[in-house]
């Protein structure tokens, strides 16, 4: 029973992540940047593109993960452990990334950086134990 609702819990992860990626992160109050709407940093927007686009990989991969939870197969599962455990590592590196301070300015966090990091725990222990015989 629980793992079945692990399995459920991990699909809903997958999506939770991908729908994260455009959310909001991370606001920073710093002048230098010129109107509000570019201090308001998302998985797919950074100013200038300092911090990058990680939403394009964390899309990718939370994809293969949510296709690869479906498929009832040992090398599927074997699989889908290695790519949830490097979302998981991307998703703590862009956490520090977004989320710490650069030239005295911190930045406020926002619901969709701790929605990031919570999918990618989710999807990392629903990865570990999959639903079926192995």
């Amino acid at each position: 029973m629980a793992l079945r609702l692990l399995h459920w819990l991990g699909l809903a992860a997958c999506i939770a992540l991908i729908v994260s990626c455009f959310m909001p992160w991370a606001h920073f109050a710093d002048a230098s940047i010129p109107t509000e709407a570019e201090r308001t940093f998302t998985g797919f927007f950074s100013y200038k593109n300092f911090y990058g686009k990680p939403g394009k990989m964390l899309v990718a991969l939370s994809a293969v993960i949510f296709v690869f939870m479906l498929i009832p197969k040992v090398w599927a599962k074997r699989t889908n452990l290695f790519l949830a455990a490097l979302v998981i590592a991307y998703a703590v590196t862009n956490y520090i990334r977004y989320g710490s301070c650069y030239n005295n300015y911190c930045p406020q966090r926002l619901w969709g950086l701790y929605l990031m990091l919570g999918a990618a725990i989710v999807m990392m222990i629903a990865a570990m134990f999959p639903k079926g015989k192995l």
